[in-house]
């Protein structure tokens, strides 16, 4: 019997915080102590990091258009200084750098946007962000130094001009804004940064600051902003090339600092006893990791349960903002006075590639779909369904807690308001395997759960009390999905039979499958198998099931990720029926030859030596179509792609092949170029 921590009711704090803001409309956001509201009702926003600036301009709203598909409600992006400012005084605002465009690109797709202003960012890039010009000046940075604030309000005039009208206030879609980015010690200077966004037009409902610095938190500037934290399933910044410790982030506790992040670059304690005041603020995330970028140093290979169970734990444990970062991958712009990305000769703890930012995204650097996109949009359909009751529900924790090198004991939660709520269970812990748990059987305190059990790599959660129209569901041992109209979809778990007791008594054993409905009391219960679960999909209001395809919106019109001719079912009120999608197309044929280094060499070639000169091998590359995907199956360390001549594309290698768009390369001069692998990496392969 698995019971739980006693129930405590919440003080809820309101109109504590100097936030919030309202639209033309009369439409409000507002912050209390629990949760975020929108339109006086408590609201949850599902945001995903996309970087404008490292994708394509013509790309931009298409890959919106999947962001959106995957349940994604706002969009979060970077404003890198150097991508703008590279040149002191030369400033770009147009083509793939054009955030206006692309915060209305963002509104045509349906989309929020939080704007990350900065002005030091990170986001693996060079400098943090900062133009070479700033960090050369020799005084102090992100610091309220004279010299310094007169440059940050001159990159924030800029900013506003670009997106001047598009705030909430203004009937627009920019809700929030971000100020610096792991700034841990400085509250004084965060807080002169909002007045100067303020000043500068930049009015939004929300500001946000990253919390994190160890278990004491950031220095922020109390009841001006809401710190937002985050977790990831391992430490590409870690300077180490040996496996790590278990993360944390796949035990489920209320801590809402993820004190590993970003350790290369903050300090580990606060010496005057600080404590961030958790308790007045919601428990909101930026930065779930979507995936991991690799190092030249740390390689990793993501599953899609290393993210899933990531974000379904912190929603357990009482997450009212998800924010993943990354949630579509990139491409790094290449500067006129040298590359854009994070390396040690910057300054900074980590070689990253030249180009790729991908991340393991659950949208790929060329917006290609990955399991992770798909097993969280089960939690996303979820979140937009049942917002205004979860977002007021409390966490509680397992009568007993366990220890990190536990890999033998239940893992699980729930969230509650003392009556009804969600039983959370975890069975995963990144490269570690757990001890199958057997029968199972949840006690709430008011509903006990039939005997499950609980095996594999699974995580999930279970309704109890659960309300559906005038139909009171006492538990099921399915997970609840999503609703349309008097119809409940549901999920059947992996090796759990899906039962349903209504609170009369009445039980109910049924076969997953999108033909099975269960109809009672006036409402209808479907009950997918998690296979079909993983492509459901709400389009314009309407529910779509892929045949091993991904939907999605764009231009008025349904289409499929994946090139070719599919099969896929909508919800019509009480079937599902089948439809067809997508054009015909012919897989593409990679062809590799051996070629000799050209001469000159490419000058970013000297991007493949780390760590000392390393033997290189060049082939030349040709694809027999444009339409899909290819796979470059190379070993090395790393690999370039040289396109007509310029620098396109690279990749170090993780131990599986590089998907590369067919079109990418044809009707194109193509070279590759690999270098040798050595033993001085970590690796999972």
């Amino acid at each position: 019997m698995y019971k739980f921590k006693e129930f405590k009711e919440p003080e809820i704090l309101t109109n504590h915080l100097n936030l919030g803001g309202e639209n033309p409309s009369g439409e409000k956001i507002g912050v209390t102590s629990l949760y975020f509201t929108r339109g006086g009702k408590p609201w949850i926003g599902i945001m995903g990091e996309f970087h404008f600036s490292r994708c394509k301009r013509k790309y931009w709203y298409q890959e919106l258009c999947k962001m959106k598909a995957g349940g994604i409600t706002i969009a979060a992006t970077y404003l890198f200084w150097i991508y703008h400012e590279e040149i002191e005084g030369e400033f770009v605002f147009s083509g793939d750098n054009d955030i206006r465009a692309f915060v209305s690109e963002c509104r045509r797709a349906g989309l929020d946007v939080v704007l990350r202003i900065g002005p030091w960012a990170h986001g693996e890039c060079r400098n943090g962000g900062f133009p070479d010009w700033l960090s050369e000046k020799g005084y102090p940075l992100r610091t309220n130094h004279p010299a310094y604030l007169k440059k940050v309000q001159i990159w924030y005039e800029k900013i506003a001009e670009q997106v001047n009208g598009l705030f909430y206030k203004d009937g627009g879609n920019i809700i929030a804004v971000q100020l610096d980015n792991e700034l841990t010690d400085d509250a004084e200077h965060l807080a002169k940064l909002k007045g100067m966004a303020v000043e500068n037009g930049m009015i939004a409902p929300i500001y946000t600051v990253t919390g994190w610095n160890s278990t004491t938190g950031a220095r922020i500037p109390v009841d001006e902003v809401v710190p937002v934290f985050g977790g990831y399933c391992d430490a590409p910044w870690d300077a180490g090339t040996g496996i790590l410790p278990p993360s944390n982030g796949y035990f489920f506790n209320q801590m809402r600092n993820d004190s590993a992040i970003g350790t290369d670059l903050i300090a580990q304690i606060s010496e005057d006893g600080w404590l961030l005041p958790y308790e007045r603020y919601p428990y909101a995330t930026c930065e779930i990791g979507g995936g991991l970028h690799a190092t030249h140093h740390r390689r990793y290979i993501i599953k899609g349960m290393d993210i899933y169970a990531l974000s379904l734990i912190k929603l357990g444990s009482g997450n009212n903002l998800i924010g993943y970062y990354m949630y579509h991958g990139g491409t790094n712009q290449l500067g006129k006075l040298s590359t854009l990305q994070e390396t040690r000769a910057t300054g900074y703890a980590n070689d990253y590639p030249a180009l790729t930012y991908d991340f393991q995204a659950p949208l790929s650097e060329y917006g290609e779909v990955r399991e992770h996109y798909r097993l969280l949009n089960l939690l996303h359909l979820f979140i937009q369904d049942h917002q205004e009751g979860l977002a007021g529900m409390s966490s509680v924790d397992a009568r007993e807690s366990i220890k990190r090198e536990d890999v033998t004991s239940l893992r699980y939660c729930m969230r509650t308001d003392g009556k009804s709520g969600f039983v959370f269970i975890s069975h995963y812990q990144r490269l570690s395997k757990l001890a199958d748990v057997k029968d199972v059987v949840i006690d709430t305190g008011n509903v006990i759960f039939p005997a499950i059990d609980v095996c594999g790599d699974i995580c999930f959660f279970m309704p109890f009390r659960y309300q559906m129209a005038d139909c009171m569901l006492e538990y099921a041992t399915a997970q609840p999905v999503c609703r349309a109209e008097d119809t409940w979809f549901f999920a059947e778990i992996p090796g759990i039979k899906a039962m349903y007791q209504l609170a009369d008594g009445r039980k109910f054993t049924v076969r997953a499958g999108m033909d099975e409905v269960l109809a009672i009391d006036g409402i209808k219960i479907v009950t997918l198998t998690w296979e079909q679960a993983c492509y459901l999909r709400r389009l314009e209001g309407r529910l779509y099931i892929g045949d091993e395809c991904d939907l999605y919106f764009s231009e008025d019109e349904l289409h499929a990720v994946q090139a070719g001719v599919y099969t896929y079912y909508y919800w019509d009120g009480t079937a599902f029926v089948r439809e067809s999608v997508g054009r015909s197309c012919k897989e593409p044929v990679l062809i590799m030859e051996e070629a000799e280094a050209p001469d000159p060499l490419p000058a970013y070639v000297g991007e493949m030596h780390i760590g000392g000169e390393r033997k290189l091998t060049w082939q030349k590359l040709a694809v027999t179509g444009s339409d899909g995907f290819v796979e470059i199956d190379y070993v090395g360390d790393a690999a370039q792609l040289y396109i007509d001549g310029g620098f396109a594309a690279d990749n170090y290698y993780c131990g599986f092949p590089w998907r590369v768009p067919a079109d990418l390369l044809w009707g194109k001069e193509c070279y590759l170029v690999v270098s040798e692998m050595r033993d001085d990496f970590y690796k999972e392969f």
